[in-house]
Order: structure tokens, then C-alpha cells, then sequence
């Protein structure tokens, strides 16, 4: 339950167990960045590739959307042009901060498991999120989205702040829970912040020494979607993983940072970019035609390794129906049903 729909939540927050009547939060920290000069130069690009002129409409504070796209309108561009100039308003355009992360001391500390989420009160208003931190942290941590109309999380990322308090923390609920610890790998696979618990899980699972079993290490990897850069939580902690643990590997999929960026990464979906990572001749006779091509390609990253699906565990989390995707490839490819664990929301 990374953030939003707990059925009846109202009605149910009372019946949730109370961990403390106040929790001191420490500090809100801003996750994405502003990047208003990166759009107006990709913009520029964009547009001088096909003789437009439209510098005009773009200054020094900023870019003026509706003439721009007015001036634009008569021109022969090529519908994909003109899906990127849109995507790149709607990036533009965006509040900021529009991911945070929220730390917060509870009065009262209390023992969770790595993947369980809280429920949280601030200025009357209830709301599930995963706990984004380990059991092991001195603080806790959420993962916090704005979503337009949201009923708390425009609040939260806008206006908490350190030093507020939330008046009430309940919990902890969730059965989404690493696994005793074996010699099988571990695929952990979000979106947004669907990384949330998994963070927790990760960190975890090296705090104890589950990355290992009877002295020999598991592979351990992170696949994690979004569509720009910085909006992958906790990006720089996983890379400085990635760079102190042969058997940990990051993989960001980034579907529209190329817009901006000269990005080389992954660009696929997580479900289409775990496929390249499958080992050589894996029966697959129950995955969907339009993803056997992934079984063939190149990963676009130099990760050696290779996930022997019979041999992996697998926690998903992000939105519903791309957990129920995720989850059916994963059994298509030969993961065990009792190795996949998933949690939707939304």
C-alpha cells in the first residue's frame, strides 16, 4: 500500500491500531528536480529539426505553451513531434516538488517488517503508506507522490514541513513480507513509488546478511520504471549499491527521459525489460506473442548476469494493473506462484 486506496479507509482508519498519537517529522526531502532549462533546450532541438522558428515563445523565464503550440499548429510535423511537445508541457508544467521522501521520529518506536505500510493523519486527513525506510534505520521514512487532486498528498509535498507533527500513526497492517531467506534469487520490480517498499525490503536484506545463503551470494536486482529520471526514489542509493555489490544490480527504465537527455539506459517497460534478463533457453510456452521479442533482445545496460526464473523470488509494487502484468509474466517464464509476491494500489 504505497499511497492511496485502502477500501473504506474512513471508515476503517479508527479500527486500525493506534502506534502513537504524535510523530515529530525531521525532515521532507524533495526528490525530483526543477528542470525548466533542460525542457526549453530539448524544445529548441525539438523544433529546429523541422525549421520552426518559435524562439519567440521561449525566454529566459520560461516557455510560452499555448502560442508556442498556436504557431506550431500549421506546420507539417510528424504526429511524434508533436506527442513530445506535449509531453514536455505536461513535464514543464508539473509541480514541484512532485515526489518526496517524509522522515518522521514516532513518539512511541514500534517493530514493523520490511514491505508493511502506515496509516498517517495530517490536518484530519487519513492515508496508507508503505514504509519506505528499514526496521533497522534510526528514522522512518515515506515515499510521497503528488497527485492532482489527491487528498493529502498535495498537502503533504507542498506544505509539511520539519517540525510539524502527525497527530496519529496506525498500524502497522500489510502481508507484503520478504520471504525466509533461501538460496533463490530476488527480483524486486516497481513503478513509482512502488519502490517504497522494496527499499526497505533491499536494505534489509543486506543489513542482515540475507544477500547471502550458507556463504554463497544471491543475485539481487532492482528493476525500477519511471518516465524521467529523477523520478526514480532513491536512485543514487541503489547505484551506490550496485557499485559496492557484484550481486546487486540496478536497472532503471526510463520511457521518456531520451526526450531530454542523452539517455542509454533502458527505455522499455519493467515487464519487457525483465525479459532481456532472462537466461538462454527458458521455455516460454504461456508468454504473449508481443513479448517473445524480449526474450531475444540486448539488454541495453553491461550487467553479465542472468535471471534463471526457477531460482528467483519476486516482490512487484506499483500500480494494480501493472502488478497483475508484472505477475503474469513472471509465472510465464517459469517463476514459481509461490515465489511471486505483488501489491497494487490505485
Amino acid at each position: 500500500m504505497t499511497e492511496g486506496t485502502h477500501p473504506r479507509l474512513d471508515e476503517q482508519v479508527e479500527e486500525l491500531p493506534l502506534l502513537t498519537d504524535t510523530a515529530t517529522v525531521t525532515h521532507v526531502e524533495a526528490l525530483d528536480e526543477r528542470r525548466h532549462d533542460e525542457i526549453r533546450r530539448a524544445v529548441h532541438r525539438l523544433l529546429r529539426e523541422h525549421g520552426a522558428d518559435v524562439t519567440r515563445h521561449i525566454g529566459e523565464e520560461g516557455i510560452a505553451w499555448r502560442p508556442l503550440l498556436d504557431a506550431t499548429a500549421d506546420l507539417d510535423l510528424p504526429d511524434v513531434t508533436r506527442e513530445k511537445l506535449r509531453t514536455l508541457r505536461g513535464r514543464d508544467e508539473r509541480d514541484f516538488p512532485s515526489l518526496v521522501e517524509v522522515a518522521f521520529d514516532p513518539e512511541e518506536p514500534f517493530d514493523f517488517a520490511p514491505g508493511q505500510f502506515v496509516t498517517i493523519r495530517f490536518r484530519g486527513t487519513p492515508r496508507p503508506y508503505s514504509i519506505a525506510s528499514s526496521p533497522n534505520a534510526e528514522e522512518m521514512s515515506l515515499c510521497v507522490r503528488r497527485v492532482p487532486g489527491g487528498r493529502l498528498s498535495e498537502t503533504l509535498c507542498a506544505e509539511l514541513k520539519p517540525g510539524d507533527h502527525l497527530p496519529e500513526l496506525r498500524g502497522p497492517n500489510g502481508e507484503f513480507t520478504l520471504q525466509d531467506p533461501c538460496a533463490k534469487d530476488m527480483a524486486f520490480l516497481a513503478t513509482g513509488t512502488g519502490i517504497a517498499p522494496l527499499r526497505s525490503m533491499v536494505n534489509y536484506v543486506f543489513e542482515e546478511g540475507r544477500d547471502t545463503y550458507e556463504g554463497e551470494p544471491r543475485d539481487i536486482w532492482v528493476f525500477l520504471g519511471a518516465s524521467w529520471e529523477d523520478d526514480l526514489a532513491f536512485r543514487e542509493e541503489f547505484r551506490a549499491l550496485d557499485a559496492a555489490h557484484d550481486h546487486f544490480h540496478f536497472v532503471p527504465c526510463l520511457t521518456r527521459e531520451r526526450y531530454l537527455t542523452g539517455w542509454t539506459g533502458e527505455t522499455d517497460y519493467v515487464q519487457q525489460t525483465l525479459l532481456k534478463y532472462v537466461a538462454d533457453g527458458v521455455a516460454v510456452p504461456k508468454l504473449d506473442a508481443d513479448l517473445r521479442e524480449y526474450l531475444e533482445a540486448d539488454p541495453e545496460t553491461d550487467i553479465e548476469a542472468r535471471i534463471d526464473p526457477g531460482e528467483l523470488e519476486v516482490y512487484a509494487c506499483g500500480v494494480s494493473a501493472m502488478v497483475q502484468t508484472l505477475e503474469d509474466v513472471c509465472a510465464a517464464v517459469g517463476v514459481e506462484g509461490g515465489d511471486i509476491r505483488g501489491e497494487g494500489y490505485g
